[in-house]
């Protein structure tokens, strides 16, 4: 359907020139012979100016409504009258009052029927309603040209005003039929408003080309000869009288490598290519340095074969926009190069409404991190979930809905699969920040923690090992002691706690010597690991005492584990240059309860039954 503009004002007059009046127009291709109507200088001047404005093949004034019995003359192109008086009334008459533009007529089933039958082949018309005082339908502006074309915001604005002007000249004061002049004060006064109107549109357009930096340019494509205004002379450092028209001169003004890419982009235009002429380019000044500038153009006339005739267009000095954009690489290249380098990986993450997230910048080192590529990240955030260890999914999911909730700072440690590297620790940094539409934006850092992680394990092992038997030491021990005694208290299941002493572990010094003592700790050790259950603990309390907890344990699950760890031990003794070491280890057991007042107290019991066991003989089992 044609296209919908908003409607213009109505023209404050009160005098209307006769209804049905003739088509009024200025064009080469489209002109009507003179003797329709009386003639007008100052609306055929305005239809003259419309259509060196609009670049179209013609401008025309058609009346609002014609009675029938009222003819053109002869010679006058009926069908073309007829179909444009059709369209204008469309477009201004009744409740339909709004104008009309047909970019293409041919593609148009609204209109394409109605101007189907026109002398001359038109494909594009755009018709804007013109109005009197009273709101009535005088009539329409048109533009039409035989190739089809788009009027963009700036030449509906520019259309409006010179429908205003045209209206106010068509209720102008006329010869009546006795000859006597019908004056209209009114319309006289808007003439002067909307010519004055005009008049400053074009002194503040005129302001805004010469503050802009911006040149004017006009080429005659058949003859070769391009003109500038003095606007864009100026932009190159030239007076007005210091340039020539020869468009072969323009050509030894264009930097050497910029010279093809230019000519061939202005021949693709000629061509029908492209819908304008669009360029960037160098250009060498007065004074020998070079600009540069952005060219825009458009062909506004054609021939018949649709060869081009005139191309009219602007030109805009760039240069500082170019620097900018040139000092803005500059820097955005800086700042890759250093994130880069940056050994882990810098990132954005955006988070946005819906859920839906994305890493919208990733620096290189995603690929040791993540061994993904930025541009698969910059899809969404699932290539990454699926890298996660899914113990920790759940955590990294819920961190960033946390972060976003309440736009705290990002941290946590994590662990990912990778398909090179395997396990690997994580550890992510970042800060969020919320933006107007409701997206969530991170800016952090993620690095490797692997080697740290493994450092933390073998410092906490150091920590809470003992060195010669890998068992817990005595501070670790105990801490697991008093939080199985925290479970005991809050009704959990009982658990036992034992104390176990290697028999004549001096003499074994003394014999054979602490080398073989330390070989016999260690192998009671490896006894106990081979017969505890996985949640249980074995502890080297000092010297050759150890300590041993049993979750989830009664009396009598206890004494058989302790039987078990014995017969072991003794079955088990230790072989040294041919000779047999025997082995056996004394046993107190106790169960913890909750009125302990802290793990000492179990473990003071079970070294009470440990005491009598080693005080009746040895390589017995006593409970406490």
């Amino acid at each position: 359907m044609p296209e919908a503009v908003p409607p213009i004002s109505k023209a404050g007059c009160a005098g209307v020139r006769e209804q049905g009046g003739p088509l009024r127009s200025h064009d080469h291709a489209f002109s009507l012979p003179a003797g329709h109507d009386a003639a007008d200088p100052l609306l055929d001047g305005l239809l003259r100016l419309v259509a060196a404005h609009f670049g179209v093949a013609a401008a025309c004034v058609v009346p609002g409504e014609a009675p029938a019995e009222r003819g053109l003359g002869a010679g006058v192109d009926e069908t073309l009258y007829e179909a444009l008086r059709v369209l204008a009334h469309g477009c201004g008459a009744g409740e339909a009052r709004e104008p009309l533009i047909v970019p293409d007529i041919s593609e148009d089933p609204a209109w394409r029927d109605v101007l189907a039958h026109a002398s001359k082949p038109l494909r594009f018309v755009a018709a804007w309603p013109l109005y009197g005082a009273q709101g009535e339908h005088v009539g329409s502006l048109c533009l039409i040209d035989p190739a089809p074309r788009e009027l963009d915001a700036a030449g509906r604005a520019s259309l409006g005003d010179f429908a205003r002007v045209a209206a106010a000249l068509a209720v102008r004061p006329t010869l009546t039929t006795s000859g006597d002049i019908a004056t209209s004060a009114t319309g006289e006064s808007t003439l002067h408003t909307e010519l004055e109107a005009l008049r400053e549109h074009e002194r503040l357009l005129a302001h805004a080309i010469a503050g802009s930096g911006t040149g004017i340019w006009d080429r005659d494509v058949v003859t070769g000869e391009i003109r500038y205004s003095v606007g864009w002379k100026a932009i190159l450092g030239y007076a007005d009288h210091e340039l020539t028209s020869r468009i072969e001169d323009s050509y030894l003004r264009l930097h050497p490598d910029d010279r093809d890419y230019v000519k061939a982009a202005m021949q693709a235009h000629f061509d029908g290519r492209t819908p304008t002429y669009e360029v960037e380019h160098r250009i060498r000044c007065k004074d020998g340095r070079y600009k540069w500038i952005c060219s825009r153009g458009k062909v506004m006339s054609r021939d018949a074969h649709g060869r081009a005739l005139r191309m009219i267009g602007t030109t805009t000095d760039i240069t500082s926009m170019r620097e900018m954009a040139e000092r803005l690489r500059e820097s955005a290249a800086l700042i890759t190069n250093l994130t880069n380098e940056v050994p882990g990986l810098v990132f954005q993450r955006r988070q946005l409404p819906g859920g839906r997230a994305f890493f919208s910048y990733a620096s290189a080192g995603i690929a040791e991190i993540y061994e993904l590529t930025p541009e698969q990240a910059a899809h969404d955030t699932a290539c990454i979930d699926a890298l996660i260890h899914p113990d920790d999914l759940d955590a990294w999911r819920d961190s960033f809905e946390l972060s976003a909730a309440n736009l705290t700072p990002w941290h946590l440690e994590f662990r990912v699969l990778l398909p090179q590297q395997g396990l690997r620790w994580r550890q992510g940094d970042a800060r969020p920040q919320r933006l107007a539409d409701g997206t969530t934006v991170w800016h952090g850092f993620i690095t490797d923690a692997t080697e740290r992680k493994r450092i933390e394990a073998e410092l906490q092992e150091f920590a809470s090992t003992d060195g010669l038997t890998r068992l817990a030491n005595r501070r670790h021990f105990m801490a697991r002691v008093e939080a199985q005694l925290t479970q005991v208290r809050r009704g959990g299941a009982g658990a036992a706690v034992m104390m176990c002493d290697l028999d004549h572990f001096k003499s074994i010094n003394d014999r054979w010597g602490h080398a073989i003592g330390d070989d016999v700790l260690r192998h009671f050790a490896e006894i106990l690991r081979t017969q505890l259950r996985t949640g249980d603990m074995a502890g080297r309390i000092g010297g050759e005492e150890f300590a041993i907890l049993l979750a989830a344990a009664d009396l009598e699950g206890a004494q058989s584990v302790a039987r078990r760890i014995q017969e072991h031990f003794a079955a088990q003794p230790l072989g040294v240059d041919g000779d047999v070491v025997a082995l056996t280890v004394s046993i107190g057991i106790t169960l913890m309860n909750a009125a302990d007042m802290s793990a000492e107290g179990a473990l003071t019991r079970s070294d009470f039954a440990l005491y009598r066991a080693k005080k009746g003989g040895r390589n017995r089992i006593e409970c406490a």
